[in-house]
């Protein structure tokens, strides 16, 4: 491993992520109380956003990059502009910068502060993403955190770790897997999972997708 990439400035507001945490707690409480929410149901809602659709505009983008060499080109270079031609702009997700993985290198993303996060292409963050153990350990060891996750890199790979901040999110492009030449955009979205897409796993091989999933011949 070559070095990290997360010396750079954060400028956290801890206070607003505090504040809006507590009011959405609070909220929900509240919600609960005078019977209008399901706890039981607004985790399947959550969990919902959080692993389906949310990341699905994420897979749109990397599908895109895949199949559209002058798109890829676009994303590499102004990956914010490049995401806006879809549409997916606004709050967290201001300022994009979007990293490729290739088979000498494999990007992961962490915020070592908070859990700063691409909401407008990936959703909501999952749980381990926010979680201490998280935010330390992939600096310090990146290799074992990915084979906590069942990644398994060839000897050698340069792992790459990219610290989200304020002002800043990362977007990893997962390698495209074989086999996928004559797909379309939309057969190569249902390759690409959230996870792909924060580093902490592959992309999904053909062979690995249902029947229904597979393009037709």
């Amino acid at each position: 491993m070559s070095g990290h990439d997360h010396d750079h400035h954060h400028a956290h507001d801890h206070s607003e992520l505090s504040e809006t945490e507590l009011r959405v707690r609070a909220l929900e409480t509240l919600l609960t109380e005078k019977g209008y929410v399901d706890p039981a149901a607004l985790d399947v809602l959550i969990e919902t956003y959080e692993t389906k659709i949310g990341p699905k505009n994420g897979a749109r983008v990397v599908a895109k990059a895949w199949s559209d060499p002058a798109y890829r080109d676009r994303l590499l270079t102004d990956a914010t502009a490049a995401i806006a031609e879809f549409g997916f702009t606004g709050r967290q997700g201001e300022h994009m910068v979007a990293v490729e993985n290739t088979p000498d290198s494999h990007n992961m993303v962490v915020c070592t502060l908070c859990s700063c996060y691409p909401w407008t292409v990936l959703g909501l963050p999952p749980v381990w993403y926010k979680s201490a153990p998280y935010r330390s350990r992939t600096v310090r060891d990146p290799g074992s955190v990915l084979a906590e996750f069942g990644v398994t890199l060839p000897a050698g790979t340069d792992i790459r770790v990219w610290d989200s901040t304020a002002e800043v999110r990362y977007l990893i492009i997962p390698m495209r897997p074989a086999g996928t030449e004559d797909w379309s955009e939309d057969q190569l979205a249902e390759l690409v999972s959230r996870d792909s897409m924060i580093g902490t796993a592959l992309a999904t091989r053909p062979e690995d997708l249902s029947n229904d999933l597979e393009p037709t011949q």
